[in-house]
């Protein structure tokens, strides 16, 4: 994909930046808090590398980051967040957990990923024809309010 990440203290404040893309002079690069848990840093970095790969036109002119341009209306957060879902969380691996008659939250758990985040799955496989309901509406904006230590706050 051609992408620099960077991985580099940004803060352990609530609000301190989670990560951010930048496409400039042709060079799509990535940089996470390395402040953040691993599982936090993992689902940051899949949900910019959606933007990375859907909007790296886009951002020549705007930065994306977390306290920025999260907005329960924007497509574009979005459409990164339907990006880190479907390639965080494999089709057969949530159809098992699922199978096993376990609750919509703790199949989050298990996976080790907010329930927004399974919610957002859910979107994607509702549209692949799965009969699925997800037990919650998550907003485009859910990842600026996952703390420091990998939970919702």
């Amino acid at each position: 994909m051609g992408i620099i990440i960077d991985v580099l203290p940004l803060g352990k404040t609530q609000n301190s930046c989670k990560g951010f893309f930048l496409y400039q002079s042709r060079k799509k690069h990535i940089t996470i808090n390395s402040d953040l848990p691993e599982t936090v840093q993992r689902i940051i970095l899949a949900h910019e590398i959606g933007h990375a790969v859907l909007h790296h036109k886009a951002a020549k002119m705007k930065t994306f980051h977390d306290f920025a341009l999260y907005d329960t209306s924007s497509q574009m957060e979005y459409e990164a967040n339907l990006f880190a879902a479907e390639y965080l969380l494999d089709d057969d691996v949530v159809a098992d957990r699922l199978s096993e008659d376990t609750f919509f939250f703790s199949v989050a758990k298990e996976l080790e990923v907010p329930p927004e985040l399974l919610d957002f799955k859910f979107r994607i496989l509702k549209r692949k024809g799965w009969l699925i309901e997800s037990p919650i509406h998550s907003n485009s904006d859910f990842l600026k309010h996952i703390s420091d230590r990998g939970e919702d706050t």
